[in-house]
């Protein structure tokens, strides 16, 4: 019997331990912090055998298979260890595939690859294809092929596709690329570039990757580099071949036909980026021949992702808007940009050595005040200190939108959209989105 270790007891780790035990291995898992009640009950369920707050070496080293998290980085000395000996160090993404010859949709990129996925999955719910969501969303991708879906929709992360190595999805997206993660790719832009366009490194010209042709990054990488899939292109700005634009607000798709998809006005979700992700979904429908009217049915009844420009409450005429997931600078300029009301902003978090000078013209125009949540606003300060009237520094969540409530007057906004991540006073982006909400609630 094959030994099959897995590093990492969250989802994706738990999800690739069933998957492994369903498959006939000796399956062992191990996580060097605690392990979430809910996923102990399944291990012990499962008869799975399991360890947390430590790493016993002699368990791991002599696996034939390791699975590992993707939030453990490559240079740990465990991870170090195992990359000197001859076992396959995966991903879950990677170990999942191996077990499925199901139609995969790979959706990877800096921002906008939630929404995106949610709306493929949508489209292809609504068509009545048998689908399943997972990735970095919803449950594993490993966990979902024990169900034996004839689709999957998987969201992707770069650390996800790091940890690949014949995963290969018919249909990839990659959304746009913006520094983000860097201090897992030795501070180089090009090595994280390099890792997104992992997820067509498998495709043949049988397969497609559809992308964004405005984003320069992306372009460039393209006319470098030789990329065996079919390319299928999408732009806001241009008219493109065998791809996706626009043309006097309509999304039009020309591959084999010109194809009028629908208006952007009837969109359910509102600004340029969620057009972007619009085509990006709809391309996808449109290669698996999904009926134009499904697509367009499925985009104007979309609902989007929770903290993702997710509409709480307006209270006193004023709109309160959660964009938690905004961990990244680029991600809070498409949230400045869909904003047209004056805007209380909440911004801060762990600063991953951002540069905050593309908000600049938003804040100028768009914000009111700056509520600074996080345990050091420095940055913030420096960046912003001068442009708008109203700097505030707070350490939770509750103070700051309480504050934001007192500025906030009839016809604005209360934005939380961080631009940060969340480790310095939160779990996770959820954990901050939640406990917005529930401070609104509380006003």
């Amino acid at each position: 019997m094959k030994r099959l270790v897995v590093l990492g007891g969250g989802e994706s780790g738990v999800g690739a331990a069933l998957l492994g035990k369903e498959k006939e291995y000796n399956v062992f898992l191990s996580d060097a912090g605690k392990i979430a009640k809910k996923y102990i009950d399944v291990l012990r369920h499962n008869e799975i055998e399991w360890e947390e707050e430590r790493h016993t070496e002699s368990k791991i080293l002599n696996a034939d298979i390791v699975v590992k998290s993707p939030g453990i980085p490559d240079h740990i000395p465990l991870i170090q260890k195992l990359n000197a000996t001859p076992i396959s160090v995966i991903s879950e993404i990677e170990f999942a595939a191996l077990y499925t010859s199901a139609n995969i949709i790979g959706i990877t990129g800096s921002n906008g690859k939630t929404t995106t996925t949610l709306m493929v999955h949508q489209i292809l719910s609504h068509a009545g294809l048998d689908v399943a969501i997972g990735g970095n969303i919803g449950d594993s991708f490993a966990k979902q092929v024990l169900n034996n879906n004839a689709n999957y929709v998987l969201e992707l992360s770069s650390f996800q596709l790091d940890g690949i190595e014949n995963f290969r999805p018919h249909i990839a997206i990659i959304t746009n690329i913006t520094p983000d993660h860097l201090d897992r790719y030795d501070y180089k832009f090009e090595n994280y570039i390099a890792s997104k366009f992992r997820i067509a490194m498998n495709q043949t010209s049988e397969d497609y990757l559809i992308y964004d042709s405005d984003d320069q990054v992306i372009a460039s990488y393209l006319e470098t580099h030789n990329i065996q899939s079919t390319l299928v292109p999408f732009s806001l700005s241009r008219k493109v071949t065998n791809g996706t634009y626009l043309e006097q607000n309509k999304i039009i798709i020309e591959f084999n036909k010109r194809d009028i998809i629908m208006p952007t006005t009837t969109l359910a979700l509102e600004g340029k980026h969620n057009i972007k992700n619009a085509m990006a979904a709809s391309t996808v429908a449109h290669l698996l021949k999904i009926r134009n009217t499904t697509i367009r049915e499925s985009l104007e009844g979309f609902q989007g992702a929770e903290h993702r420009l997710e509409q709480v409450l307006t209270i006193n005429k004023v709109q309160y808007i959660n964009d938690s997931k905004a961990t990244n600078v680029n991600a809070t300029y498409y949230a400045l940009e869909s904003m047209n009301t004056p805007t209380v902003w909440i911004v801060g978090g762990v600063d991953k050595g951002n540069d905050y000078k593309a908000l600049y013209p938003f804040v100028n125009e768009k914000v009111k005040a700056i509520i600074c949540l996080g345990k050091d606003n420095e940055a913030l300060f420096d960046a912003f200190g001068t442009m708008v009237d109203n700097i505030i520094e707070t350490q939770s969540m509750s103070e700051a939108v309480q504050i934001a409530y007192k500025i906030a007057t009839a016809g604005e906004s209360v934005l939380l959209s961080p631009a940060c991540a969340s480790f310095d006073l939160f779990e996770n982006y959820e954990d901050r989105g939640h406990q917005f909400k529930a401070a609104v609630r509380q006003l």
